[in-house]
């Protein structure tokens, strides 16, 4: 349960908000209802993600993997809900978003795959553990401008997970709505996230 009340004052800039959420996710997001609290805070981040939005040097996919692994490895439920419902819906291969929490152990990735997800999760421990050797390998692979947006998008992800799994946000059952057969109740909603 949020440890935060989901009705902030409706002010004109919220409900334009929700108005926008509601058009493109089917509902007002829990993290813009618990920020509506503080509308710098909720409008700063919402330019912040239109920002991020926009970034495209990194394959959709690995960014995608990226940040699911570093929400998984963090535990914040409810990105992970999220992450599952929005890569689906973009496409990706259920397998790949579905084993994210345990991807050491399964055969779903290729090893460019696994160096991001190692990469991520070194980057989400705290304090960082980046080893040289896969970061090398991300750098020869990816190129600067690539590396650069994968380490970009790991630190927006922390930031995103740290404050929803503060403010106690948890799965918003975006995985249940996921037409994808036996998607819900399964994988990463499930599965430690």
């Amino acid at each position: 349960m949020a440890r935060i009340s989901l009705s902030p004052p409706r002010t004109l800039f919220y409900r334009a908000m929700e108005w926008y959420s509601r058009r493109t996710y089917g509902k007002v997001l829990d993290p813009a209802r618990a920020l509506g609290h503080n509308p710098k805070v909720l409008r700063s981040d919402l330019r912040f993600e239109l920002a991020v939005a926009k970034w495209d040097r990194l394959d959709a996919d690995l960014k995608a993997l990226a940040v699911m692994a570093s929400a998984a490895s963090i535990g914040c439920s409810w990105c992970m809900d999220f992450g599952y419902w929005e890569n689906r819906r973009r496409g990706m291969d259920v397998r790949k978003v579905r084993d994210v929490p345990v991807w050491r152990e399964s055969d779903a990735y290729t090893p460019l795959e696994r160096d991001v997800m190692e990469y991520a999760e070194g980057m989400s421990a705290t304090p960082p553990v980046v080893a040289d050797e896969p970061a090398g390998r991300l750098l020869a692979a990816l190129g600067e401008a690539a590396y650069v947006e994968l380490t970009a998008m790991v630190a927006v992800e922390n930031l995103r997970s740290r404050m929803n799994s503060a403010l106690g946000l948890t799965s918003q059952g975006f995985k249940d709505h996921c037409e994808v057969p036996g998607a819900a109740g399964a994988g990463a909603a499930g599965a430690a996230r």
